[in-house]
């Protein structure tokens, strides 16, 4: 008889340790980072999360003489079903000890729910939305992490296949490398740049305050709601996600690494939004803020060798205008000044064609791969 015991999270203090767990798990591994604790604390709040709106949700905890020894997360999103045309339940932020009778109860309790739900398929590792960390780290387990992304030891692709769980598809990380003044990257992309916005009259935005941005930031997301929609699992953000993710990425911005492009209208026809890497700041403060975690944070924001790539797209009816040069430019001109080497994309379909053909001249190899697993229950 098992001596482990799947328990529910319904409490505050199991939610807090729901979301501790890799800090402890991964705690001696120097390629994890933490991601924020507090976000992941309100993501699993239906009063703080809006996409509990169109999302029910459990998570686990699976507990050993005691001892935590794996976690999974179980997301329904009727949003998704309904527009994909599917039955499926997702599995979110999984981890667990390299112990096959311990990721076998965690899953059969994901399925278990699947089923009792309608379900058909189960697949992740996927968030409430697609602004949320998706995907099992397959290749680049040598490699740091972003705060945006998960990190996984190897073993959890060894364990996910014995459970019969296959590829559905893969997302690719790309480390862009950055040159100085005189790199011909950047006098190609400035090159381009100039002629686009000559030729279409369309501008950057200049603004000097972060409160400035509030409204273009909301513009961003209506424009990731059009952009991404064709993607895997994407589904439309509501009015309040907006708001969410707006005020969250508010904080981060600094106008070198935000790129805002709009017509002579001031319609926002593509933007590109970046950061200062937040990896060693978020493995100094665990993932937390408060009292004093937001210091290295601070310092990583002014004085870095790195910058995230958090989003970036085009208005879909005009891609294919190199109007993207214009937000490349702009960005790889930012990490320029502030003395920045490299620059990492985040997760990056590896069916999105487009998205990759622009990092193209850069003559790039994948950085990091990442797996979305299904299951067909019976």
């Amino acid at each position: 008889m098992s001596n482990i015991e799947i328990v529910e999270v319904k409490t505050r203090a199991q939610r807090r340790k729901f979301v501790n767990y890799p800090n402890v798990l991964y705690k001696d591994n120097p390629n994890f980072v933490p991601a924020f604790y507090g976000d992941d604390m309100a993501d699993w709040d239906p009063k703080k999360n809006p996409a509990f709106d169109y999302c029910e949700a459990k998570a686990f905890l699976a507990y050993r003489d005691g001892e935590i020894v794996g976690r999974i997360g179980a997301i329904l999103s009727h949003a998704a079903n309904e527009k994909w045309g599917t039955k499926r339940m997702r599995f979110s932020q999984v981890d667990f000890i390299d112990d096959p009778e311990v990721s076998k109860l965690l899953f059969d309790t994901v399925e278990a729910w699947a089923k009792e739900k309608g379900c058909n398929q189960v697949h992740g590792p996927l968030g409430f939305c697609d602004m949320d960390r998706e995907g099992m780290l397959v290749e680049g387990f040598d490699k740091r992490s972003m705060f945006i992304t998960y990190y996984n030891d190897p073993y959890y692709n060894e364990h996910l296949a014995n459970l019969g769980y296959e590829k559905d598809t893969d997302w690719i990380e790309h480390m862009i490398p950055i040159g100085g003044w005189d790199d011909p990257n950047y006098l190609k992309l400035k090159k381009i740049a100039d002629a686009v916005m000559k030729k279409t009259g369309y501008r950057k935005v200049e603004l000097k305050k972060r409160s400035e941005y509030k409204p273009y930031i909301r513009k961003v997301f209506e424009m990731v709601n059009k952009a991404y929609a064709p993607l895997y699992g994407v589904v439309e953000l509501n009015e309040a996600q907006i708001e969410k993710y707006a005020d969250k990425f508010i904080p981060l911005i600094n106008p070198d690494f935000c790129c805002l492009v709009v017509d002579e209208n001031d319609n926002l026809v593509a933007f590109g939004v970046g950061a200062p890497s937040m990896a060693e700041a978020m493995k100094k403060n665990r993932g937390k803020l408060f009292p004093t975690g937001w210091i290295p944070v601070l310092k990583a924001l002014h004085k870095n060798d790195a910058l995230d790539l958090f989003l970036i797209a085009v208005d879909p009816s005009l891609q294919g205008h190199a109007i993207n040069g214009i937000v490349m430019e702009h960005l790889m001109r930012g990490c320029i000044k502030m003395g920045i080497h490299q620059a990492e994309t985040g997760p990056q379909l590896e069916t999105n064609t487009k998205v990759h053909h622009q990092w193209k001249m850069f003559n790039l190899t994948p950085h990091k791969r990442r797996r979305c697993y299904i299951k067909n229950l019976d």
